[in-house]
C-alpha cells in the first residue's frame, strides 16, 4: 500500500505543468518555478524535507552541463589531499567523480531512503555532496547551517551546445534526435533540466553576494582561463588553504593534473560502465571541455537571439559572461 507521503507527491505531480524532457524518456514538472525531471521529483521533495545538514558539509552545486564533474573532482581532491597524498592510488583514478561526490537527487531517489539517511549520518566528515537543485529549493538545513556551497555555471552559449550534444547521446536509440533548432527554442524558453538557466544562476549568484562566506560562485570559463588561481580560491573558501610548503612542492599543480579533463577522460573507469538512475554511460560525461565551441553550431540569428535573452535576464544583476568567439 502506498504511503501517505507518496500519495501526496503523486497528487502534487498531477497538478504541475508538464513538458517533455530533451532526452524524451521522462518529463519535466514545473515545480517551485523550476523544471524538475520527473525521475528526480520524489527525490528532490524528500531531499528538501529530510536532509539534515552539518556545519562541516560541502555542497558542489551546478547548473547541468556546466563543468559539474570537473568541480566535483577538484573539490574532492582539495579537501582530501591529506588522506590521499599519494597520487598513485588516488580514488579519482578508480572511481568516477559522481561516485565520490554523490548527487542528493540520487541519494534521496534510492528505494531505501531511510537506509540512505542512516548512511549519511555515519559518513566521514567533511561530507561532500553534489546537487543541481536551485538555491531557493534547497533544504532549510543547508541554508541555515554553516555548510559551504561551491557553485559552477557556464556561459549560456557553450552550456546549450554541451547540453544538446549530451542529451542526444543519452536518449534511447528508438527516439529521434532533438534537432539543434528544437533544443534552442526550449533553451531560450528556459526549458531544460533544473532550468530556467538564468534563474538557476541568479539564485546562487545573489546568495554569493549576500553571503560570500556561504557560497563561492565560479564560472567554468574562468576556471579554464586560470585554474591555478581558482583551485587556491576553492581551498581557501573551504577552510583548508594550501600552505606555502604545499605550493612549493607542487601540490596545487598535481591536483590540477589529476583532475584535468584529458586525464579523467582517458581513465578506464570513465570509459566504460554506467552511472545513475537513468543508467548513463560514464563516457558520455566527457565530450570536448572547450570554451567557444558554440561558434561551430550557432547561426547569426541564434547568436543574436540568445545574446538578447542573456542581456535581458541578467540585466542589473552584475552577473556577466565573457564570450569566446
Amino acid at each position: 500500500m502506498a504511503s501517505k507521503g507518496a500519495h501526496d507527491e503523486d497528487n502534487l505531480s498531477l497538478s504541475l505543468r508538464i513538458e517533455n524532457a530533451w532526452a524524451d524518456t521522462y518529463q519535466f514538472y514545473l515545480f517551485e518555478n523550476f523544471w524538475c525531471p520527473s525521475i528526480h521529483f520524489q527525490a528532490v521533495n524528500s531531499f528538501k524535507k529530510e536532509f539534515q545538514a552539518k556545519d562541516s558539509d560541502i555542497v558542489v552545486a551546478s547548473f547541468p552541463k556546466s563543468g559539474t564533474i570537473w568541480l566535483k573532482a577538484l573539490t574532492f581532491a582539495i579537501v582530501n589531499r591529506q588522506r590521499f597524498s599519494s597520487l598513485e592510488d588516488h580514488p579519482l583514478l578508480s572511481s568516477n567523480p559522481h561516485e565520490l561526490v554523490p548527487f542528493f537527487e540520487f541519494i534521496f531517489g534510492a528505494d531505501d531512503i531511510h537506509g540512505q539517511i542512516l548512511h549519511l549520518s555515519n559518513m566521514a566528515e567533511p561530507r561532500i555532496f553534489g546537487t543541481h537543485t536551485p538555491f531557493p529549493s534547497l533544504p532549510e538545513s543547508i541554508k541555515e547551517s554553516n555548510c559551504k556551497i561551491v557553485y559552477i555555471c557556464r556561459n549560456p552559449f557553450d552550456n546549450f551546445v554541451s547540453a544538446w550534444n549530451y542529451f542526444n547521446k543519452i536518449k534511447p536509440t528508438i527516439v529521434s534526435e532533438l534537432t539543434l533548432e528544437e533544443a534552442f527554442e526550449l533553451y531560450c524558453n528556459g526549458v531544460m533540466e533544473y532550468g530556467p538557466w538564468w534563474s538557476h544562476m541568479l539564485g546562487y549568484w545573489e546568495e554569493s553576494i549576500a553571503k560570500p562566506d556561504k557560497v563561492l560562485f565560479l564560472k567554468y570559463d574562468d576556471l579554464k582561463e586560470d585554474i591555478n588561481f581558482h583551485v587556491k580560491s576553492v581551498a581557501k573558501f573551504l577552510g583548508c588553504p594550501f600552505t606555502e610548503e604545499e605550493e612549493n612542492n607542487g601540490v596545487v599543480e598535481s591536483i590540477i593534473k589529476l583532475c584535468s579533463f584529458e586525464k579523467m577522460k582517458d581513465l578506464a573507469v570513465n570509459k566504460s560502465g554506467m552511472y545513475g538512475r537513468g543508467g548513463i554511460e560514464k563516457k558520455n560525461f566527457f565530450r570536448k571541455g572547450e570554451n567557444g565551441d558554440w561558434v561551430n553550431y550557432f547561426s547569426p540569428s541564434m547568436t543574436e537571439k540568445l545574446s538578447k535573452i542573456v542581456e535581458e535576464k541578467l540585466s542589473g544583476s552584475g552577473l556577466s559572461f565573457k564570450m569566446c568567439s
